[in-house]
């Protein structure tokens, strides 16, 4: 890995507080690497032998059983996945494919466990990010349990207006076949979805989003920080 490729993740949540001889073991076998886009980084099952950064483009999270597949989560940078099989030294549970062109630094999951093993700050920030991960599967989960997919939907778009600065125009962030599964619906029922929420403000053309009305939309959609505020 070049030098100056290590302030891209000296300055993240997870790495900022620890010491720099703590940070020089955990760097020293780590590597840079350029993946071209649909490129299969990990598969479910697999020992975790890397933690991974992402520091340009994107990478899905997906999983597969008994001949169907899901999307679970889309990491953009600057951030890492899969740290809680790293730190627990246990097979990935989810699969993982660039979607489009992105630089990833491969940290050894060995030299993570064993700077967690004596770096108290280290092992704090694990902690935190760990939590906040948990945090985030138990909203996603409500967003799924307690929403029809019309409320899934609705309840999406606004949280990317909310990203694009209130935006009423925006791009998707990412292809329909993708969103679906995210949202836990199949390709037919995204397409009924998206002509149920046209009288609510809402029109989906392509890739393109136009939010008409956002009082209607916001209430057939009833955001919620407890499922919506991957923040707190």
């Amino acid at each position: 890995m070049r030098p100056d490729d290590i302030p891209a993740i000296r300055s993240l949540d997870l790495f900022s507080d620890m010491s720099e001889d703590s940070f020089h073991d955990l760097v020293r076998g780590a590597y840079m690497q350029t993946f071209p886009p649909q490129v299969d980084l990990i598969s479910e099952g697999d020992p975790a032998d890397f933690l991974y950064v992402v520091v340009s483009g994107s990478v899905e999270l997906y999983a597969r059983w008994n001949g169907r597949e899901t999307s679970l989560s889309t990491v953009r940078p600057i951030s890492t996945f899969i740290l809680a099989a790293t730190i627990k030294d246990a097979p990935y549970l989810m699969s993982a494919r660039t979607t489009e062109k992105s630089r990833l630094i491969l940290l050894p999951s060995q030299d993570v466990r064993d700077v967690f093993e004596r770096d108290n700050a280290f092992a704090r920030a694990v902690v935190t990010e760990l939590a906040q991960c948990y945090r985030t599967v138990v909203k996603n989960a409500k967003n799924l349990k307690l929403r029809t997919s019309i409320e899934r939907l609705a309840n999406y778009v606004l949280r990317w207006s909310a990203r694009n600065g209130g935006a009423t125009e925006f791009e998707l962030a990412m292809e329909k076949r993708r969103l679906a599964s995210f949202l836990g619906m199949t390709p037919e029922n995204l397409s009924r979805a998206i002509k149920a929420l046209r009288p609510y403000g809402l029109e989906i053309d392509g890739a393109r989003v136009r939010i008409t009305n956002r009082t209607d939309l916001e209430l057939l959609a009833k955001p919620n920080p407890l499922i919506d505020d991957f923040t707190t």
